[in-house]
């Protein structure tokens, strides 16, 4: 189910596919270029970095429409968790995916430099690609990257997080939302954020591994 979900992606960015032909060199060599392809209603939570995210994607070569990565069929087809704009995904994902709202759409196209760069990524990504993604984000909270949010899951102040401390946290922002979840959910936010943030394995996240500090605008 998973393959067809991806394979009917790629239907649709086909008929996207003569733009990215004729854009030019200078064009995808800059920035990121954002197409918003569906927006809700109503938003009312724009995405900034440090906030954690939930976002399907699916990627691209901008030379041949080619797919080369697809959300929906790796990790079981779970939608990504990671914070945004601390380097968890590529540049050109933390850069395209700010001010999102839940339920948004985005189409993205990601020159080399904000990509894989010259190194490429093997073996599906050749050297200076130009990328494109499809984005779809479902939800957004404050992550625990924020200086504020890491004073406030830190209960013991000792400058360490447990993950007693952020799956309460966590469930705390999402009771504050109005959309409670079972146990199972936020035990896969967990896994997720201590995979990615504790690099020394110690079953802890101190603040230097969350760079709160390095990153004092978060």
């Amino acid at each position: 189910m998973s393959k067809l979900v991806c394979l009917l992606s790629l239907v649709g960015f086909l008929h996207m596919f003569f733009f990215f032909i004729l854009a030019t060199a200078d064009e995808l060599n800059d920035e990121v270029k954002i197409e918003v392809v569906f927006m809700p209603d109503k938003c009312e939570k724009k995405s900034k970095k440090g906030d954690l995210m939930n976002v399907h994607y699916d990627g691209y070569l901008a030379k041949d429409g080619s797919q080369f990565y697809c959300s929906r069929s790796d990790k079981a087809g779970h939608a990504q968790w990671f914070v945004l704009g601390v380097g968890q995904v590529i540049k050109g994902l933390d850069m395209g995916m700010v001010d999102m709202c839940p339920g948004e759409k985005r189409k993205l196209i990601v020159p080399p430099e904000l990509g894989f760069g010259a190194k490429g990524k093997e073996p599906s990504v050749p050297p200076n690609a130009t990328l494109v993604f499809e984005v779809e984000l479902f939800s957004v909270s404050r992550g625990p990257r924020s200086m504020e949010a890491f004073r406030d899951i830190d209960l013991d102040k000792d400058r360490t997080l447990t993950k007693a401390e952020v799956k309460q946290y966590l469930k705390l922002e999402y009771e504050k939302g109005g959309a409670p979840r079972d146990e199972p959910f936020y035990e896969k936010i967990l896994t997720d954020i201590f995979r990615k943030s504790d690099h020394d394995k110690d079953g802890l996240i101190s603040a230097k591994e969350y760079n709160v500090y390095e990153h004092d605008e978060l």
